[in-house]
């Protein structure tokens, strides 16, 4: 398509524009920062934690986890996967700030100059997306009546345009395809254009964009170092803010520190944003206590949005309404019921209010308080739980919340059957999940037969996926009959037999209860170890490792380098010690990627062959590589910044394996050959 030329009056718009756009987006939800100086939100350049990616699961790619700029670096088509609370949304508004601002780091060189649309599909849900020209007032940007005839199509066609798509879970199932043809249409039209696009994992099949070359990558789970970071300086914004317990949030800091370090559980629930975020609060809304399980935390934290936030503000009903903590989730209930039903994450403020209205009469603590709107309003304004995106429209600050408070509605009212008709839709998952938590024994039980039981209209496929499912809700049963935990294993036991890699790896969306399930390595062939080898370390809990034992012995290439390549989701020490040590070192590159496995390496006497996959300084690694003299190949698989001459330092290397999406190396001395990958 011929580029147009960028008219004055356009070049004057723009500059607009990305000054409301990063205004607009350069703010992230924290929960709980601080409960006595609202709003519980802060700046998106001082609070937002590099999101680190990797290949898609269901690839053969074997790159190393990387942060997001380099994942992103020079891949003009992106479909990134992440499960709920894991920060996709966070990720396009931080592209969309750092490109409207033009302070992206040097990796995103090649974005500067572009104009950012974000664009979340739950806008879109009901009426599809909107052509170009529509694209700002269907998100409600103040900027909508004034852009000039034809600018967005100009943007698109000149290849000028950062396309972000975010949510595509966010649409009704039966409506994913058209979506899709819309994203097929944009990339033919508009071959310029750079698009992300993001998706919990499930929504949509692994290679749904392959054929508009669109490269798919996953947020990885916070590591450890990721998690220290969030909540180191989560506690240096509150502590910003100079709130009255100032003086004990080092103290507060510390401990959860160490919690998060020596307690399982809540390892496993920090790994996303969310989680970690929610855990911060908590620790310090309690005083340095932490509730068990996903359950009570969501409990904890509606008592702390819903309860606390007012008396610790000390705040006064300023609009005539005061509810108290349960009418207030009765009726949030109410509106996320609707939604679970109507398949949206977003409602109309007028559907809202009805359906306020129509449930008020039951709930007379709130009835005698207001009619609909003035609760509707005392909801928006004063739960910390609603918001509105644009004017006119309503949904919950994540949708982790609308789930669990769905899911609540749903166990209410009995209706499992509700749930058993959609348990095979990968958008009521998280629903059932929380429903079993939520669910008396026997309820709970009914549940799980139900998911195990032949169901009407369901796929082969469809069934496997409930199947499973009942065996991930396992692990959420506060109580249940031994007889049917037993059945749901036997259901599923010769289905955690994968016999494929990418079978293997789904396998581990299933969580800790599938090692209890999988059959014992030990006279598995190498093939058969392999796939046992991709699910095991597929499950980022340390309980992993005691199975893990039974594999290192293995003389087989690709099942050591599995092990070795999972090293990063586990407990450094112990993974080095009862996995690490075992491993025959024959050709295999073991990956460092933070100074404690550097270090925990050269304490286990160095290996020969180094895999470089995270941000270390020449003088670390050499200081940290030892002996020295024992190192002969080393494969960078990140961007160091720097020229190679420190290779010098290792008299023995002669091989550099260098990523293929690294740039190019220089200064390397003579003698080491380079490899690039």
């Amino acid at each position: 398509m011929e580029p147009t030329r960028t008219t004055d009056r356009d070049a004057t718009f723009e500059a607009r524009y990305a000054h409301t756009t990063a205004t607009t987006h350069n703010h992230l939800t924290i929960f709980g920062i601080d409960l006595t100086h609202s709003p519980d939100s802060w700046p998106l350049d001082a609070a937002y934690l590099g999101l680190t990616c990797e290949p898609d699961p269901a690839t053969e790619d074997d790159e190393p986890p990387a942060p997001a700029e380099q994942a992103l670096a020079n891949r003009p088509r992106i479909l990134v996967r992440g499960v709920a609370g894991s920060g996709k949304t966070t990720l396009l508004q931080w592209l969309t700030v750092a490109t409207a601002r033009d302070e992206l780091p040097e990796a995103l060189a090649g974005l500067r100059g572009r104009v950012p649309f974000l664009l979340p599909v739950r806008r879109f849900a009901r009426d599809g997306f909107p052509e170009p020209d529509g694209f700002l007032a269907a998100v409600g940007s103040p900027d909508a009546g004034t852009q000039p005839p034809g600018w967005a199509e100009r943007v698109l066609s000149d290849g000028r345009a950062l396309l972000l798509v975010d949510g595509i879970d966010e649409a009704p199932e039966d409506t994913r395809e058209e979506v899709r043809q819309r994203l097929r249409d944009w990339t033919a039209r508009y071959p310029g254009t750079v698009c992300v696009v993001t998706s919990r994992p499930s929504a949509v099949p692994h290679n749904w964009l392959a054929a508009e070359d669109f490269t798919e990558l996953s947020l990885a789970p916070m590591s450890r170092e990721d998690i220290a970071a969030f909540i180191q300086r989560w506690h240096r914004a509150a502590a910003q803010r100079r709130p009255a317990d100032l003086d004990r949030l080092g103290h507060y800091e510390h401990t959860l520190l160490n919690a998060v370090r020596i307690t399982r559980d809540l390892g496993r629930l920090a790994t996303n944003p969310l989680m970690c975020g929610l855990l911060c609060a908590l620790h310090r809304d309690r005083r340095g206590y932490l509730p068990n399980g996903r359950k009570e935390l969501y409990d904890a934290a509606l008592s702390m949005l819903l309860e606390r936030r007012d008396r610790e503000r000390a705040m006064v009903a300023t609009d005539g309404v005061e509810l108290t903590r349960q009418p207030k989730i009765q009726l949030l209930q109410k509106l996320a019921h609707w939604m679970l039903l109507n398949g949206r994450s977003e409602m109309d403020r007028d559907t809202a209010v009805a359906t306020l209205a129509e449930h008020l009469p039951a709930i007379p603590d709130a009835a005698r308080q207001g009619g609909p709107e003035d609760v509707f309003q005392h909801l928006l304004n004063r739960t910390g739980l609603l918001r509105e995106p644009t004017p006119g429209t309503v949904d919950f600050v994540h949708r982790t919340f609308q789930d669990y408070l769905s899911a609540r509605a749903t166990v209410q009212r009995h209706d499992f059957r509700l749930l058993l008709d959609h348990a095979h839709h990968d958008d009521w998952e998280d629903v059932i999940r929380m429903a079993v938590a939520l669910a008396r024994p026997d309820e709970c039980a009914s549940l799980l037969d139900g998911l195990l039981a032949p169901h009407a209209g369901v796929r082969a496929a469809e069934a496997r996926h409930r199947k499973l499912l009942a065996t991930a809700c396992l692990e959420h049963a506060t109580e249940l009959d031994p007889d049917v935990r037993a059945r749901v294993q036997r259901f599923t036991r010769d289905m955690v037999r994968p016999s494929t890699p990418s079978a293997a790896r789904a396998l581990g969306w299933i969580g800790p209860i599938v090692l209890e399930m999988l059959p014992d390595p030990a006279p598995a062939s190498d093939d058969e170890a392999l796939l046992l080898a991709i699910t095991a370390t597929s499950i980022a809990d340390d309980m992993a490792i005691d199975y893990l034992t039974g594999l290192r012995d293995r003389r087989h290439h690709d099942v050591r380098a599995q092990l070795a390549g999972a090293w990063r989701h586990y407990d450094t020490a112990r993974y080095a010690r009862e996995i690490i040590a075992h491993l025959d070192p024959v050709e295999l590159y073991f990956p460092v990627a933070d100074l404690e496995e550097l270090h925990t390496l050269r304490g286990l006497g160095g290996r020969p062959h180094l895999r470089v996959s995270g941000h270390f300084t020449p003088d670390q690694l050499i200081g940290g590589i030892a002996p020295a003299e024992g190192l002969t190949r080393l494969w960078l698989a990140y961007d160091l910044g720097v020229s190679m001459e420190w290779l010098s330092a290792f008299p023995k290397l002669d091989t550099l394996r260098v990523g293929r999406r690294l740039p190019e190396v220089s200064g390397v001395p003579d003698g080491i050959r380079v490899v690039r990958l």
